[in-house]
C-alpha cells in the first residue's frame, strides 16, 4: 500500500492561468508559497523564515473556482497528490513536480467583529459547499 497525499495552507503567488482543452474541459495553474517562521536558538541564532513555491494544479470544477474567486495574494488550502513530468527541450530532459488538487478551499478573513473564516470548498467536479468555520487562531 501507499499514499500520495499532500496539504498546504498558503497564499497564491499571481493570478491563475486557465485554459480550455476539448468538450471546455478547464485547466487552472498557479503557485502557492507556504512559509515557516523565523524563530531564535537559545544561543541568539537567527534562523530566518523560509519559503517553498508550489506549482497548483486544478481541472474542471476546482478550475472553475479558481477562475473565478482565486486571485494574487489570496490564502487558500488545498488538498491533492504529487505528480511529477518531464520533456524534453534542447535535448536537456527537464522535469517538473506539481500538485494536483482535489480540493480547494478558500480562506479569508471576515470583519474583526466576527469570529469565524470565510470559507468555500470545491471538489474536481465543481461540486461548491461551505464546510465548518476555520478558527482564526490558527498556530500558521
Amino acid at each position: 500500500m501507499s499514499v500520495n497525499k499532500v496539504i498546504l495552507i498558503g497564499n497564491v503567488g499571481r493570478d491563475p492561468e486557465v485554459r480550455y482543452l476539448d468538450k471546455d474541459v478547464a485547466v487552472a495553474n498557479f503557485p502557492m508559497a507556504t512559509t515557516e517562521r523565523g524563530y531564535t536558538l537559545q544561543s541568539g541564532t537567527q534562523v530566518p523564515e523560509k519559503t517553498e513555491w508550489h506549482n497548483i494544479v486544478a481541472w474542471r470544477g476546482l478550475a472553475t473556482l479558481a477562475e473565478n474567486y482565486i486571485k494574487k495574494g489570496s490564502q487558500i488550502y488545498v488538498e491533492g497528490k504529487l505528480q511529477t513530468r518531464s520533456w524534453e527541450k534542447d535535448g536537456v530532459k527537464r522535469y517538473t513536480t506539481e500538485i494536483y488538487a482535489e480540493t480547494i478551499q478558500l480562506l479569508g478573513r471576515k470583519p474583526e467583529t466576527q469570529e469565524s473564516s470565510n470559507t468555500t470548498t470545491a471538489t474536481p467536479s465543481g461540486d461548491v459547499q461551505a464546510p465548518p468555520a476555520v478558527e482564526d487562531d490558527l498556530p500558521f
